[in-house]
């Protein structure tokens, strides 16, 4: 996937797939697992599991605090999950069944920002988030793990 505007990372987890899910369908632990630092929390009038076509608030933070409304607009349950906001980019997470190397059976998780059909992609490009979201995948998908697994997650 060669497009600047979908940012794709991924990681072997050894956990099963529906532990992963859970906690990826759970808006309050969304913070716990954030490696952006701007995600604080989730808005209590939301659910407190995500499924098709659900709305959740979440308390963020980028210089100011401010409240974002997120629709889930992927749903498989215990392999994809994804939501979009009003600006209209997706934050997805697809979990596959996978065993590493030393033949630990566990997840294969793949998170990916897709701003590929977002009007005014220069905005984009001017907050800087093409350059900040590769590692701040890397942190999520480090904290995702160290959460489901219980080990510590490197900064």
């Amino acid at each position: 996937m060669n497009n600047r505007y979908l940012v794709s990372r991924d990681r072997f987890i050894a956990a099963a797939p529906d532990v992963v899910f859970e906690v990826l369908a759970t808006p309050a632990l969304h913070s716990e697992i954030d490696g952006s630092g701007t995600v604080k929390g989730a808005q209590p009038r939301g659910p407190l599991r995500l499924g098709p076509g659900a709305k959740f608030g979440m308390e963020m933070k980028i210089r100011v605090d401010y409240r974002i409304l997120n629709t889930v607009t992927e749903f498989e349950e215990g392999r994809r999950i994804g939501w979009r906001h009003f600006y209209g980019h997706v934050w997805r997470y697809l979990l596959e069944p996978a065993t590493d190397s030393s033949g630990v059976s566990g997840t294969l998780v793949t998170e990916q920002w897709d701003a590929r059909h977002v009007r005014g992609k220069f905005l984009l490009r001017l907050a800087g988030y093409l350059g900040r979201h590769p590692a701040n995948i890397d942190r999520t998908l480090a904290r995702l793990d160290a959460y489901v697994t219980g080990a510590q997650a490197a900064s």
